[in-house]
């Protein structure tokens, strides 16, 4: 009876022996693994270090070559101006400004100046000047932030909670942004107040926002006229109310007026607050519609405009930096003398493998 009781807990203790050895080879493949990913890195960060230091001079010949030639280019170079003006959007037009300016572009990259000065209403020798156009938001950190915000209030507490802010700025559109700067560059400085107008001009002059924009005001009017007429209305309960507590106050035959207020001297106090505090509510709605209505008087508006006749600029942008012309000109000289050595060298690798194999 004793051997057969303790036959199954043999049997449990080696299935349990091998459950833990099985847990513990896990964990070793897991520590292995990244063991040998971070060895792996640390030897190509070590080989990257050998292979710049062999060719480091070949690589600082090519920056100062570049420094050298960037120099010279900005000196002999034609200078270029830029003029912007920054705009804001009292409705959704962002993506018809960004679809104009591309427009712009193409016409620009086409060479047709002749199509570009008659759609911004300038002369074709000053549209030949015309290097480029660029839109971008002119949007803070703290924008952002506000813009996530009124969107996670609008949608539900389940919805909200699945959104994160790093997705929600990876999925929002820059011409989504109320305020866009549109800048133009240009071999001559020149005025480009007309062409800006023209630009705001050819939005504000869309038949879909037209129509959008009526309906709106239409709205706002009707809405200001209820407003005003329930304050005229409040204004009247008050005087009423302010006549019904003098005549209760000089005689106790109030009851003989139409409208009774019953109540304490206290609770009298709080309806006439009560009344105050809608009055004000009211003014208050009245003067909120009174700016929309102002706002939407145009769909879109320049605010500022202070390079009318342009500015020199001496910068080119890469990787979304602006640098000077002798930085730019040395950072993408060295970066193409790296990228050439670094294809050589992977060439050579694979001639290696080839007569290994």
């Amino acid at each position: 009876m004793s051997t057969n009781s303790n036959t199954p807990n043999t049997s449990e203790e080696v299935d349990l022996g091998q459950l833990f050895k099985l847990i513990g080879n896990a964990f070793d493949r897991f520590f292995n693994f990244f063991i040998t990913i971070f060895k792996r890195i640390f030897l190509a960060f070590v080989w990257l270090v050998f292979f710049i230091k062999k060719r480091i001079i070949v690589l600082v010949l090519a920056g100062i070559f570049g420094f050298v030639y960037g120099l010279l280019n900005s000196k002999s170079a034609a200078p270029k101006y830029e003029s912007a003006v920054t705009v804001v959007q009292n409705y959704p037009t962002g993506e018809n400004l960004y679809n104009s300016v591309s427009y712009y572009n193409d016409l620009v990259k086409q060479g047709d100046f002749q199509t570009l000065g008659a759609v911004l209403n300038l002369d074709e020798s000053k549209a030949e000047s015309i290097l480029s156009f660029q839109v971008e938001p002119v949007v803070s950190e703290n924008d952002k932030l506000l813009a996530f915000n009124n969107y996670i209030k609008k949608l539900d507490s389940l919805a909200s909670t699945k959104i994160e802010y790093e997705d929600f700025l990876l999925n929002n559109e820059d011409y989504t942004h109320k305020y866009q700067q549109v800048k133009i560059s240009s071999t001559q400085r020149n005025s480009f107040k007309s062409v800006f107008e023209s630009i705001v001009e050819s939005i504000n002059s869309n038949p879909f926002f037209i129509s959008e924009q009526n309906k709106d005001i239409t709205e706002l009017t009707k809405t200001k006229e209820g407003l005003e007429l329930a304050l005229v209305k409040s204004d009247s309960l008050q005087s009423t109310y302010k006549r019904v507590l003098e005549q209760g106050l000089n005689s106790d035959k109030a009851s003989e007026i139409g409208i009774t207020f019953e109540g304490s001297g206290e609770t009298d106090k709080t309806k006439e607050y009560e009344l105050y505090q809608s009055d004000l509510k009211l003014r208050r709605q009245l003067v909120d519609i009174d700016r929309e209505l102002l706002d939407k008087q145009y769909i879109i508006e320049a605010i500022s405009n202070k390079q009318d006749s342009g500015f020199a600029s001496n910068t080119k942008n890469i990787f979304g930096k602006d640098f000077s012309v002798k930085l730019y000109f040395t950072i993408v000289l060295f970066l193409l003398a790296f990228i050439a050595l670094l294809g050589l060298e992977f060439f050579r690798f694979i001639e290696k493998y080839k007569t290994t194999v």
